[in-house]
């Protein structure tokens, strides 16, 4: 077989996998459209539900839920951007690192109902957090801690050391190196791993199962230590409980779009901030 032919066959071979997965997406996101515009509408946005969940709408659970995303990246994104600081710009080249390296790969394999657990062991018994909103956005933090730990580690590690040694050769300190020129220029793929993270979150219902989620709420959650529903955990709701089957799939539809075109819009904001990052550093 001749060079030409294997490289056609193997460019042939790509393409199909490309066609194979964008053909379960759209069939993803048709299926849920279709059955979820029907359920959709000014009222089922902006108002609580009501009749055992049968009617009404949806609005204390989209609120819910930014709520546990928003909690969830703030907790997590200062933290596992400072442990690939230090894990990159400033620890020794050592054994002990890479145990570090290869344990947080680890912890980001771990099934979500073990955090989850974890949530209700530490926040919600021993520091006595309660069921609460901190509670599950702590939970989900811990959970999404090494994908960003390992996109940020992956994107600092891409950047040149000549543009480092250039820095310091200047007279610029160390920090001033990462804070002036490392970072920005990592921010891009830094903001590829909270992307990622958002759909993460907003998508998980075993850890807030046990740390956050109710079951049904009457308004909107007053404090962080409130109780929340989520809509994750308000589909599976529909789906499991309830008298009237035919009534609660088709909200559980209209759920599944409100999250995905949720997620959608938050990973498009974040992916227009990188796009825009990416042009002011000509890469």
């Amino acid at each position: 077989m001749s060079k030409n032919i294997k490289q056609n066959l193997g460019f042939f071979t790509l393409f199909l996998c490309i066609l194979i997965t964008l053909f379960f997406l759209g069939s993803i996101i048709y299926f849920i459209s279709v059955r979820g515009f029907r359920v959709i509408s000014w009222e089922f946005l902006t108002q609580g539900p009501r009749m055992g969940m049968t009617q009404g709408g949806i609005a204390p659970v989209i609120v819910g839920t930014l709520y546990l995303t928003l909690g969830a990246i703030i907790f997590a994104l200062p933290l596992g951007l400072a442990c690939a600081i230090y894990l990159c710009e400033y620890s020794p080249k050592g054994l002990a690192v890479n145990v570090i390296r290869i344990s947080i790969n680890n912890l980001a394999g771990v099934p979500s109902v073990v955090f989850g657990l974890f949530g209700l062991a530490i926040f919600v018994n021993f520091f006595g957090f309660g069921v609460s909103i901190l509670s599950g956005s702590l939970t989900l933090g811990i959970l999404i801690l090494p994908l960003i730990i390992s996109s940020t580690q992956e994107a600092l590690l891409a950047v040149p050391v000549s543009i480092r040694e250039a820095s310091l050769s200047l007279g610029a300190t160390r920090w001033e190196t990462i804070k002036n020129i490392v970072l920005p220029t990592a921010l891009p793929g830094i903001l590829t791993g909270v992307i990622l993270s958002i759909g993460r979150v907003a998508g998980e219902t075993a850890p807030i199962l046990f740390t956050a989620a109710a079951f049904y709420t009457r308004g909107y959650p007053k404090s962080v230590f409130s109780e929340v529903m989520a809509l994750p955990y308000h589909i599976y709701a529909l789906m499991t409980e309830g008298t009237h089957p035919a009534k609660q799939t088709a909200i559980a539809y209209g759920c599944s779009l409100v999250l995905l075109l949720m997620v959608l819009l938050i990973s498009a904001a974040a992916i227009f901030i990188r796009q825009r990052q990416r042009g002011a550093s000509g890469q």
